[in-house]
């Protein structure tokens, strides 16, 4: 693919010498970094120039492409309207990609919130490029909240359009910045998983080893306080089966947010960085070993669910274990897919004859009741995985050292409001969080006197 040049960039603000007003000399690397490949850029003369922002207009389940024939910016808002940006889009390749997303029945396209300004995500690079060159058309993609591999098969996507169009050249921007999180006197303050994440994907931006970002610790991106992991696995998928020259130019985070430019340069085809389809594969050896290790409880709550979304029945508990038939108590059914929460609804104490009745009332609920999801679909079922909380009885504390966040799950009332939260939750590291996030869902106001209780579960996963 000759035809093809890609980049990964940071986009802070006080880059800009309007805006900075002397603090861009503390990221001279990455300026001059910006400057080497607006120049390579303008040696190269691409038709379109294509960007993925995180700051462009985004849905959880759908990635929007900007539509019509051009869109407009400045950098008003960070006090320098002087600066402005007006660029014309590349209808084609736009309808190009939804034509190709159709085809493939993958969820991108131009619906949804229209004509949106360009954001600093796309205006910072294009600040630099103008300065070398202008005779280009641009086309601004967003992502969105689905799994990592439907970012890298976006990618795919984009790259499988490129190649249908030979004729023209183009370049990908994957804009973002690394951790927000280094500093403990940096805007955001410190985390030690921003260090963490920035050098695991400085390595990574280094040799081009792109499968190493499915294997990522979720936690450490989330504690990073990032905003161009995203982005980056899109780029990813854009270079699939692609040999490249990976280089990382520049990476300097003095203000307490990590700043990376790398370039990366494609030199021929290579079957064997077909990364998407190998974490496809351990992913599914991964799921199918879970199957084959569930317990009673487990099977039970997939089972139902799966019976239910596909046929439209609640199975009979007739064949479940004794265990799950002779006892009573509260229960809860959490479901996730690629990691992420699925659905979670439960019972505090038991409101039915069962622990098989009790999973089998909430795994249908968790799937198809849970306000925060839609109902699960057929196609969705290969890739959930499941888990069942037992609840055992509460207890009234009175001091927070009673609790545990790996032992104890808690519940807060006040009057008929209450909110429980299971222990040993990803991303909960202290009781604060903890009594916090319980509090929130009960619509209960930290200030308001409130009681505490905690109960301990029998875990199935």
């Amino acid at each position: 693919m000759k035809n093809l040049r890609a980049y990964f960039v940071p986009h802070p603000p006080l880059i800009i010498p309007q805006i900075g007003k002397g603090e861009e000399r503390g990221i001279k690397k990455t300026i001059d970094a910006y400057q080497k490949i607006a120049e390579e850029i303008a040696r190269f003369a691409p038709d379109t120039i294509i960007v993925i922002s995180p700051h462009a207009y985004t849905y959880e389940d759908y990635y929007r492409v900007e539509s019509g024939s051009s869109s407009k910016g400045d950098f008003d808002s960070f006090h320098a309207p002087s600066i402005t940006f007006n660029v014309s889009h590349d209808q084609d390749f736009v309808q190009a990609l939804i034509k190709e997303a159709g085809a493939k029945d993958f969820p991108a396209g131009t619906s949804g919130r229209q004509n949106t300004k360009l954001d600093h995500g796309i205006m910072i690079p294009l600040f630099f490029i103008n300065k070398q060159y202008t005779n280009f058309k641009v086309v601004r993609l967003s992502f969105s909240g689905l799994p990592l591999l439907s970012h890298y098969n976006y990618g795919r996507l984009i790259q499988n359009v490129i190649k249908k169009n030979s004729d023209k050249k183009y370049v990908f921007i994957a804009s973002g910045d690394l951790s927000h999180m280094l500093k403990s006197d940096g805007p955001y303050g410190f985390a030690e998983e921003g260090p963490l994440f920035d050098s695991r994907i400085c390595e990574i931006l280094k040799i081009g080893n792109f499968l190493e970002l499915f294997s990522l610790d979720p936690n450490i991106v989330e504690g990073a306080g990032e905003c161009g992991f995203h982005s980056l696995m899109v780029l990813a998928g854009l270079l699939d089966r692609l040999s490249i020259k990976s280089q990382l130019l520049s990476y300097e985070g003095p203000f307490g947010v990590g700043y990376a430019i790398a370039s990366f340069q494609i030199v021929d085809s290579d079957q064997k960085r077909n990364y998407g389809e190998q974490h496809e594969k351990v992913e599914n050896r991964e799921l199918a070993l879970v199957r084959k290790n569930e317990d009673p409880h487990v099977s039970l709550a997939r089972f139902t669910l799966e019976t239910y979304v596909k046929l439209g029945n609640t199975i009979s508990i007739d064949k479940s274990p004794p265990e799950l038939l002779n006892t009573r108590a509260g229960v809860f059914v959490s479901i996730k897919k690629h990691g992420k929460l699925r659905g979670c609804i439960g019972t505090i104490r038991p409101t039915t004859s069962s622990v098989a009745q009790e999973i089998i009332q909430n795994a249908i609920s968790s799937g198809t009741d849970d306000p925060r999801f839609s109902a699960v679909t057929i196609s969705e079922l290969p890739d959930l995985v499941y888990s069942v909380d037992v609840l055992k009885d509460a207890e009234k504390i009175s001091s927070l050292k009673e609790l545990d966040i790996k032992k104890y799950g808690i519940i807060v009332r006040r009057g008929g409001r209450s909110g429980l939260l299971l222990p040993n939750l990803e991303g909960i590291k202290t009781v604060g969080e903890q009594i916090s996030i319980a509090l929130r869902k009960a619509g209960i106001d930290p200030d308001e006197p409130y009681t505490l209780e905690r109960f301990e579960v029998e875990r199935h996963q």
